[in-house]
């Protein structure tokens, strides 16, 4: 029995000693360090939906829609149209070469005043007679309306004798107005009798003022009381369609027009298509600038007419020349009557040179009279050309 309880202390020492060694060995081992503690996470704010405020809601009072004032459908919605364009009232026509004779006397009075201090001298020998041909022919009087003009004033001069100022002002008038020519007939054709409505086509190489001319006679028979349709058959310039519009605009004019680069025909004809039916009295058809030289350009001019033409004839066809350029205007102005018709000249730019004279030349060329002639920039400053203050102009007071 003994023996039993030996042995079992014996093994429970033995236990106990090898728990020990177990247990030492362990805490020699180093211990791996702690987890970290769970961060503390904020949850983002939540996305706005459609229809909700971006911001954090805040608590508010809050409408129904009983509460909400709404329209009830009585007031009329009301939408702002642009503004039309202001019409203007041109200028009357009647004189207005008269009031604007300053103005043509400050820039022509080189040739009146060059010629009767000429002709002022006590003894008018060869050599004098030779400056007056110089003075008349600086002026683009032309060969020979000047040969003409010095052969009269030299037998008048002569049989004078005695020459007082008011004397040699009065006879230089009258031989002027000779070539000039008082018997012309120089109203534009805009009132056919059998019909409406009037039908003219302007014409003119690059340049010349061709398209503000178009739009000035706008308004010349706007002020003479008759309404008007503008074609822009230019259809190479760009902006020239642009530029004709507001011209007509301004007057109340409509104006016809077609694509750019599209076939300047075209819009002529349409033009006078829309003028008839509106019933106008005149529909004015401004043409591209074209290069004299260029003879398929010229041709499209001649088709212009042509295609026009089945309409109704045309009743004027007015050539613009710039009045600076001289006898290179006489060269532009024999070809283009070459190919149309023409039947007036519309002089521009008479008021920034001494060259009055080609007034003379160019009708003389042509066998057709200047009707209307450009003295500045301004919108009416476009006159009906009259013989009598030209010449005036011409010669000063």
């Amino acid at each position: 029995m003994e023996t039993v309880i030996l042995a079992v202390v014996i093994a429970v020492v033995v236990l106990g000693a090898l728990g020990g060694l177990i247990v030492g060995s362990r805490r020699k081992k180093s211990l791996p360090p702690p987890p970290p503690a769970a961060p503390d996470i904020t949850a983002p704010p939540a996305e706005p939906h459609v229809g909700d405020e971006a911001e954090t809601p805040r608590d508010e009072a809050r409408r129904t829609i009983e509460e909400v004032d709404l329209p009830d459908g009585s007031a009329p919605v009301v939408v702002e149209e642009p503004a039309a364009p202001e019409i203007e009232i041109p200028e009357p026509t009647a004189g207005r070469l008269v009031r604007l004779r300053a103005r043509l006397s400050r820039s022509q009075n080189a040739l009146g005043k060059g010629l009767l201090t000429l002709l002022s001298r006590e003894h008018l020998d060869d050599e004098t007679w030779e400056e007056i041909e110089d003075t008349l022919l600086t002026a683009d009087v032309g060969v020979q309306p000047t040969t003409e003009l010095v052969e009269r004033l030299r037998e008048r001069v002569k049989v004078l004798g005695t020459r007082t100022p008011d004397e040699l002002r009065g006879l230089l008038r009258e031989e002027l107005l000779k070539l000039v020519g008082t018997d012309a007939d120089r109203t534009v054709k805009t009132e056919p009798e059998d019909r409406k409505p009037g039908i003219v086509m302007v014409v003119g190489v690059n340049g010349t003022g061709k398209t503000t001319t178009t739009g000035k006679l706008a308004r010349v028979l706007v002020a003479d009381g008759r309404t008007v349709v503008l074609g822009a058959a230019d259809t190479f310039r760009a902006a020239a369609a642009d530029q004709l519009q507001t011209w007509g605009e301004r007057v109340g004019a409509y104006t016809v027009r077609g694509p750019e680069a599209g076939d300047p025909a075209s819009v002529a004809f349409d033009a006078v298509k829309e003028g008839k039916e509106m019933g106008v009295d005149v529909v004015l058809i401004d043409t591209a600038g074209r290069l004299h030289t260029k003879t398929g350009l010229m041709d499209e001019l001649g088709k212009v007419k042509r295609v026009v033409e089945k309409h109704a004839p045309l009743d004027e066809v007015l050539l613009v020349l710039d009045a600076t350029t001289g006898q290179n205007g006489l060269v532009q102005a024999r070809v283009f009557a070459e190919v149309v018709d023409i039947t007036g000249i519309v002089l521009t730019k008479l008021d920034g040179t001494a060259k009055g004279g080609i007034v003379i030349a160019v009708q003389r060329e042509l066998g057709v009279p200047v009707k209307l002639i450009g003295l500045g920039e301004g919108a009416d400053d476009l006159a009906p050309f009259e013989p009598e203050a030209f010449v005036d102009a011409l010669i000063g007071d």
